[in-house]
């Protein structure tokens, strides 16, 4: 066991040693406040405060951890062994830097509670991270500082604790829209196509027209195809499906439709179904936990998991509100412009709601690559990141996880580039 002395156990120290500790590096840990019982305890020992005590592993504190609420932190950037990190202490440390405080600072979205500037969908730009201005956004960099702390720990207490996780994947399938032209109603069809012809727009008229009269598939009912894919090349799917209103936001098929809720159900037979809450969901409390009766009523269990492809978290209120209604899993912490890991981590970590300094049972699962990159950047770009991005997940046995979504795969010969790259992406 890793005993830890602390001098009072905050729920910002207990949070944040038991994510790097217990969860990245796979720790038994113990915490004590008791100088007598962390003198006599003959195993690996650390303690995190002001001053060392004796012989055992020091990590000087920065302060953060023992605070409450948040302020505007003055951060300084410094280079460690290829990282990159902050909050630097003396020398008296036996690490440079407070690890901790910066994977607390990280991994809470500390800076997200801070003023900032909103970007015209309403999210918090990625130009505005430190981990987009201090180049380490592509990096899991709370996973390496981890590793390289146990490097440390370990020679300390001549000790081989080599970190026992495997490399893993998780792809995230949202559906915002089922179909492109099918099951969208009389109305909103004629609608459209009325649209289509005083815009002059003569070939997606003719091609909601093939589909409507069956002659071609709908260019988003790619279902069928994903899943041959994904058998063949031994990988799985976790599917979000919207069941909205429709709004200005929503082009969906109606929620009631009996074929949208038998694809739903189908897809569960391939992989785990899940939410995709609509725009109005992710700010109000009422019509998320609408969406929720819904998805819950045509599935006929609980709901799980839920994910945001395109628009804000709404920090913190949103994962408030999917702790109130008892969702376990998030996959909506990606940055929807930019590859790169938004909490600095590519290993699954609690929420931790800052303004009431509380742990949440709310796993978040952090997200690399959410596919509305594909308009930002060339294939090339992407493929290129990616490949370095899954060498340093492979090092620390973390997990890649791509967040794709139905209207990627709209034409399949022209994006079997992108299938190429999600298999190499899943291959082991």
């Amino acid at each position: 066991m890793l005993l830890i002395y602390v001098k009072t156990l905050t729920p910002r120290i207990n949070y944040t040693f038991k994510q790097v500790c217990a969860n990245i590096l796979g720790y038994e840990i113990g915490f004590t406040s008791k100088i007598e019982e962390f003198v006599a305890h003959e195993g690996m020992k650390l303690s995190y405060g002001k001053q060392k005590m004796g012989n055992e592993f020091f990590i000087q504190e920065a302060g953060l951890l023992n605070e409450q609420g948040f302020s505007d932190v003055d951060l300084k950037f410094y280079s460690w062994d290829k990282t990159t990190c902050f909050f630097k202490v003396s020398e008296r440390s036996d690490i440079p830097y407070d690890i901790f405080s910066a994977s607390f600072y990280l991994l809470s979205r500390y800076e997200e509670y801070l003023p900032h500037v909103k970007d015209d969908f309403g999210r918090y730009p990625f130009e505005e991270s430190i981990g987009y201005k201090h180049d380490f956004l592509e990096q899991p960099v709370v996973d390496l500082w981890a590793y390289k702390f146990n490097t440390l720990l370990c020679e300390r207490f001549s000790k081989d604790n080599s970190v026992k996780r495997k490399f893993q994947n998780k792809n995230v399938l949202a559906v915002s829209e089922a179909y492109k032209y099918r099951k969208k109603g009389l109305v909103r069809s004629i609608g459209a196509s009325l649209r289509d012809f005083f815009k002059l727009d003569v070939s997606d008229l003719i091609e909601r027209f093939k589909v409507l009269f069956f002659i071609t598939k709908d260019p988003y009912d790619i279902y069928d195809g994903l899943v041959k894919e994904s058998k063949q090349n031994h990988y799985k799917w976790h599917f979000l499906f919207q069941l909205s209103n429709y709004s200005i936001n929503s082009k969906n098929v109606s929620y009631n439709k009996i074929k949208y809720h038998t694809l739903i159900k189908s897809m569960g037979d391939y992989g785990e179904i899940g939410l995709l809450p609509g725009y109005e969901a992710l700010y109000s409390f009422a019509t998320l936990k609408l969406e929720k009766k819904r998805w819950e009523s045509i599935v006929n269990r609980p709901l799980s998991f839920v994910g945001s492809y395109n628009f804000d978290l709404n920090l913190p209120t949103l994962y408030n509100n999917f702790d109130k209604l008892e969702i376990e899993q998030d996959f909506s912490m990606s940055y929807a412009e930019a590859v790169g890991f938004r909490a600095g981590t590519c290993t699954s970590f609690l929420y931790y709601d800052i303004n009431f300094e509380r742990i949440s049972p709310l796993v978040l699962e952090p997200v690399v690559f959410n596919s509305n990159c594909i308009k930002h950047h060339t294939f090339f770009e992407l493929k290129t990141q990616l490949e370095k991005i899954k060498e340093d997940v492979e090092k620390v046995g973390g997990s890649l996880n791509i967040l794709m979504n139905n209207k990627d795969f709209d034409d399949w010969n022209k994006e079997r580039k992108y299938l190429n790259l999600i298999t190499y992406l899943n291959e082991k």
